[in-house]
């Protein structure tokens, strides 16, 4: 199927997509703020800039879109214009996330990753749930968690 916009209106409209301060993101940072955790914001100390990083529980949150991350769920298509160039972006866009796992892991910090679809679609997880499983993970001491969708 060919693309709806023109090459000027979709290049505008793809460079209008937040890294930062998205609204999964937000809804993580608002809960775990209201039950009383504490964190830094994209630290550029630790490896892949973490979204949330809780230095007290020597723990880190990374709230991952499904798209650009190359999830394998219902809120992933592969777009079908310029395929080759998207296999390569969003293949990076993995291999790098693999790399900066790595990094944290070795340097002993603990992990989780929230997944878009956790709390989008059909199969996402209801925010309380969600943020619960999350605090309780934080005090857990267990070294990882990944949150998605059913």
């Amino acid at each position: 199927m060919p693309d709806v916009h023109d090459r000027a209106t979709r290049s505008r409209n793809m460079a209008a997509i937040k890294g930062k301060d998205t609204k999964p993101e937000l809804i993580i940072r608002k809960g775990l703020h209201a039950r009383g955790f504490r964190y830094r914001l994209h630290d550029r100390k630790l490896p892949g800039r973490p979204d949330l990083v809780l230095p007290k529980y020597h723990a880190v949150i990374f709230v991952n879109g499904c798209f650009w991350h190359g999830h394998d769920c219902n809120l992933f298509k592969w777009p079908g214009t310029r395929q080759e160039f998207w296999k390569e972006k969003i293949g990076a866009n993995v291999a790098r996330d693999r790399r900066n796992y790595a990094a944290i892991d070795e340097a002993g910090w603990r992990r989780v990753v929230i997944w878009e679809c956790a709390l989008k679609g059909p199969g996402r997880m209801e925010p309380g749930e969600l943020l619960t499983r999350v605090a309780d993970w934080i005090v857990s001491g267990e070294k990882m968690l990944t949150l998605r969708g059913s």
